[in-house]
């Protein structure tokens, strides 16, 4: 009868141990489910949940840092042809992104409008000098006329430029060469950034998840329309992609994510290259690829973004993009800081530059199950160009089509210790909790089997001898 109860017993122990395995297996799927379940819920883009009060003002501060390249041999450059050399003179460094999104209005389609308030305040604190410092720059009116102008008129160009007392380089303010001054050739007022402070960007349509969680984010329209009109292609038109603050959650590694940046007029990609942890959260990094600005000869996709055949040398050039059509006509080329992944040609033309992998790469570092971004460095150079001419004086000694770095920025932001702590809590905690309750369970449960099976046949083994 003992020998019974104990063959019973370890019988019994073996079933609850199963039991106990198989709720633990169980509670896999189910625990996924409820993760799963919460954070689409969370991620709606509406009034109360927690990606609501993280899309109308961002928790973390944004700051952009601004290099400026200041020109060492301007005369030598004018008066005999030499290649410019430059210097970077920075960080000059602002607070922007500080204010919420405004004329939020949701519509029947599930999306959401907004305006993107634009300001900058200038911090002392985090900059290498007061916004007083001067830099030799080059003259953004003598090189914009000088592209904007039919060259028929360009005589009249040279007396504008000779009445005005101008030249293609000058001494500015930091403060002016940003935000604007009275330029003497155009009579009014010109700036890198001007106007900025007071302005919006948008309006943006922004889809809210509510119908569809894979889509919360995406962009479905940018100032009332669903495709861009900077560019006569329907594929370099698309309006693909976030504003890259978030992206729909459950992130997969060998996706790409896309976002629309309106400082460069276009949609790209981003490529995941590495899994870190962010304050104890384990974030993907994704960075931008270096096929986004490659040359139409080596990413035939780009052939739609190439417009000037001279400057781009037959659309051979690397790293340099042309936004003219989305500035009004103006020369600007956006690049990667110091030209970096771009042609030799870029650095040869102008002297001074060293480009950095590490300094100089845009990233964005996501977290998976949300798709929030709670790090980036959004890193991007803007450079206007200018030629030569045999009737524009300051520019007959000029050799070679020249694409002319003027300010390179670093925006970046970082989930703050308070956001990153409550983000653990909310989030991190209970799903580290629940995986260990069902490894936990699924642990002891087999071993509670396995153990009392083989006390089972142990047991039974001893009795067969006896008998």
């Amino acid at each position: 009868m003992g020998c019974c109860n104990r063959r019973c017993g370890l019988i019994a122990g073996a079933v609850i141990g199963a039991a106990v395995a198989i709720l633990g297996g169980v509670l896999i799927p189910v625990g996924n489910s409820i993760i799963e379940g919460t954070v689409k819920q969370e991620a709606v883009i509406e009034p109360g949940t927690t990606a609501y009060d993280n899309w109308v003002s961002t928790g973390a501060f944004v700051y952009r840092q601004l290099w400026l390249f200041d020109v060492k041999n301007p005369i030598e450059v004018i008066e005999y042809g030499a290649v410019p050399v430059v210097v970077e003179k920075g960080p000059y460094t602002y607070k922007i992104r500080y204010l919420p999104k405004e004329n939020i209005s949701f519509h029947a389609n599930h999306t959401a409008a907004f305006l993107l308030p634009q300001g900058a305040i200038f911090e002392p604190s985090l900059s290498v000098g007061p916004e007083e410092d001067e830099v030799t720059s080059l003259n953004v009116a003598v090189a914009a006329a000088y592209s904007l102008i039919p060259q028929g008129l360009h005589i009249l160009l040279e007396k504008w430029i000779k009445n005005s007392n101008s030249s293609l380089f000058q001494r500015r303010t930091i403060k002016e060469l940003l935000w604007g001054y009275r330029d003497p050739i155009l009579n009014e007022t010109i700036g890198l950034f001007s106007p900025y402070n007071g302005t919006y960007d948008g309006y943006y349509n922004v889809h809210t998840g509510k119908d569809d969680i894979s889509k919360v984010g995406l962009i479905d329209r940018w100032r009332g329309e669903d495709t861009l009109k900077f560019w006569d292609d329907e594929f370099c038109n698309m309006l693909n992609g976030t504003d890259a603050s978030s992206f729909p959650p459950f992130v997969k590694k060998k996706q790409l994510l896309y976002f629309f940046s309106s400082d460069i007029c276009r949609s790209v990609s981003a490529a995941y290259e590495q899994t870190l942890d962010l304050k104890g959260i384990k974030v993907y990094r994704y960075t931008l690829q270096q096929s986004t600005l490659a040359s139409p000869t080596i990413n035939p996709d780009n052939k739609c973004f190439c417009r000037d055949m001279k400057v781009t040398q037959n659309c051979t050039l690397a790293g340099a993009l042309d936004i003219s059509s989305c500035q009004q006509g103006r020369p600007i080329y956006i690049s990667l800081p110091h030209f970096l992944y771009g042609s030799a040609s870029l650095r040869e033309h102008v002297l001074g530059l060293q480009p950095s992998e590490e300094h100089h790469f845009t990233f964005l570092d996501v977290e998976p199950t949300t798709g929030f971004t709670l790090r980036f460095a959004k890193r991007i150079q803007v450079n206007m160009v200018y030629g030569p001419s045999k009737i524009i004086t300051v520019l007959k000694k000029v050799k070679n089509y020249t694409i002319f770095p003027l300010v390179w920025l670093n925006e970046t932001a970082s989930v703050d210790d308070e956001t990153a702590q409550m983000f653990k809590d909310e989030l991190i905690s209970r799903i580290q909790m629940l995986d260990v309750v069902q490894k936990a369970l699924l642990g002891i449960g087999v071993s509670v089997f396995c153990l009392c099976l083989i006390a089972y046949f142990v047991v039974r083994r001893r009795e067969g001898k006896l008998a």
